[in-house]
């Protein structure tokens, strides 16, 4: 599933981010990854022990959680912090599929994991400040090019080979995770989701009480034979 959710983050939000990543200091991307993506990674992050990347990523959270479609979405289990980066100059980062399973350190906390099901980007930069800087996902459907207006987010399963272009003009600002779905399986997810739609949509339109209701215990009898949690 490949989604589009507008609307993450207001006007306000996304000024007042962007404020703070342009006076922000930036390390090198490959800082983050292990010896094979750092051979086709070339950005900039918010260093993970920043407390910028911190409150920000609270404000992410938060966004996300006052978003219905983005909870019907990824139902969500358990979500990595975000983390914020940077591409400018020719920056870019080729083709690869993100780690399978990664840690989640919380101070004064046993470390523990995540299994990555979903990838999320949250597009921070206008699409007319840069060139270049398009996410391309590669699935059995194809390349999908990706580029978003600011303060929306793309959802895509973290199995997916994707990449970013370079960019050669201007900056590319973004925040990025990783999330451990309830329903781990990306075709039964999807199910749930065109599910919940239908079921929103008899309700808006007045559609018959009862075709609702038979749906609506059809969709949780469904996650709740699938869920893990």
């Amino acid at each position: 599933m490949l989604l589009h959710v507008p609307d993450i983050l207001g006007p306000d939000q996304l000024q007042q981010m962007r404020a703070a990543l342009d006076a922000a200091d930036w390390t090198d991307g490959r800082e983050t990854v292990g010896a094979q993506g750092a051979q086709v990674k070339r950005n900039q992050q918010l260093p993970d022990a920043s407390p910028l990347r911190e409150q920000l990523g609270q404000q992410v959270l938060a966004a996300l959680d006052r978003s219905p479609l983005y909870f019907a979405a990824a139902l969500p289990l358990r979500t990595l912090p975000p983390r914020f980066n940077r591409y400018t100059g020719g920056g870019e980062y080729g083709f690869h599929v993100d780690g399978s399973v990664m840690a989640l350190d919380r101070p004064g906390q046993a470390r523990s994991h995540v299994r990555s099901d979903l990838s999320c980007t949250l597009f921070l930069s206008e699409p007319d400040e840069y060139d270049g800087g398009e996410l391309i996902i590669s699935d059995t459907y194809g390349e999908h090019e990706v580029k978003l207006p600011a303060g929306d987010l793309i959802l895509y399963p973290s199995s997916s080979l994707h990449k970013v272009v370079p960019v050669t003009r201007g900056a590319r600002l973004a925040s990025f995770f990783w999330v451990q779905s309830m329903i781990r399986d990306d075709t039964r997810r999807s199910l749930l989701l065109e599910m919940d739609t239908a079921i929103q949509t008899l309700t808006r339109t007045g559609g018959d009480p009862a075709a609702v209701l038979q749906l609506t215990g059809v969709y949780h009898n469904l996650l709740r034979g699938w869920a893990e949690v």
